[in-house]
């Protein structure tokens, strides 16, 4: 099981500094992924917890990582498609894919958030037809030449899109979600599975079969495909709602487990760390925080 780390992206070490700081010690510690989380705004009476209340944009922050580091992939995990065209995230994700020397990594969901629907002018019903038509829009334009689409939600006229990425065929594409439809077809289309943060232990195993048994199903090998998830740490007390908490051995002993559920990818995320994530947390506090953690759990440490 590979491991990767959160981007600093949201709350108190949300800023240039610790971004640039924590995307070099990662790379140089041996971690394989740094991972930043999309948060459009917050509804005036929406209840949502720290974590989403001051959220860098994921491909901004990602491209200010791409110019620090050389070697350590950039994923975002999840963009919610209903919010932007296929061809602009197209786009964006294959300039980021060229800027870091391809290195990119896209997440998708639909997003669940009411006020950042209305606010894009954007609905995420049907979801199913949705997803699998963005994806085509995107295989498309990331191939080179003339892409053309037409369906019942999103059509592309015959166009060309340059420079076209680095990665062949395009960053890999991942895809949230957790009912069963999602999951199938995350196995079906994409290359593979990122989870959410509020997905328990049991969840990922059984999203881990879902997903690789549709794999199967659609003549894919299923164990090319990849399972990705966020690791919420909780550093310090012990809380076994939360496979990542306590000391540092029992942290990695949690780790293990998600290795032996199927996961192919745990990133350890601090921005649900409300003393570091969160905006009222104190800057240098947090910092000192992550850093302690981000040595204490390096890969081979």
């Amino acid at each position: 099981m590979l491991i990767g780390f959160g981007a600093p992206v949201s709350g108190a070490w949300g800023e240039p500094g610790a971004l640039g700081r924590f995307a070099q010690r990662a790379e140089e510690l041996g971690f394989h992924g740094l991972w930043a989380f999309q948060r459009l705004l917050v509804g005036a009476d929406q209840r949502l917890g720290p974590e989403y209340q001051s959220v860098l944009d994921p491909l901004l922050a990602l491209s200010y990582a791409a110019a620090l580091t050389s070697r350590i992939r950039l994923g975002v995990a999840v963009i919610n498609l209903p919010y932007l065209s296929p061809a602009y995230l197209a786009k964006q994700a294959s300039t980021l894919d060229v800027l870091s020397g391809g290195r990119a990594e896209i997440g998708l969901g639909t997003g669940w958030s009411e006020p950042e629907f209305r606010a894009t002018g954007s609905v995420p019903a049907p979801r199913g037809r949705r997803t699998e038509e963005y994806l085509a829009v995107l295989g498309s334009l990331f191939a080179g030449g003339t892409a053309s689409f037409e369906g019942r939600v999103y059509s592309l006229p015959a166009s060309r899109m340059l420079p076209r990425p680095v990665q062949a065929g395009g960053p890999p594409i991942l895809l949230g979600g957790s009912a069963d439809a999602a999951l199938r077809r995350a196995g079906r289309i994409a290359a593979g599975w990122v989870s959410s943060s509020r997905a328990r232990l049991a969840d990922i195993e059984r999203g881990a079969q879902v997903v690789r048994r549709a794999a199967e199903e659609a003549g894919r090998d299923p164990d090319d495909v990849r399972i990705v998830v966020r690791g919420v740490v909780r550093a310090g007390a012990r809380d076994d709602r939360f496979p990542l908490s306590g000391d540092w051995e029992q942290i990695r002993a949690g780790a293990q487990r998600y290795a032996e559920a199927g996961v192919t990818e745990l990133f350890y995320d601090l921005n649900w760390d409300p003393r570091v994530g969160g905006p009222a947390a104190d800057p240098d506090a947090a910092v000192e925080r992550a850093e302690e953690i981000l040595t204490a759990l390096a890969p081979g440490a």
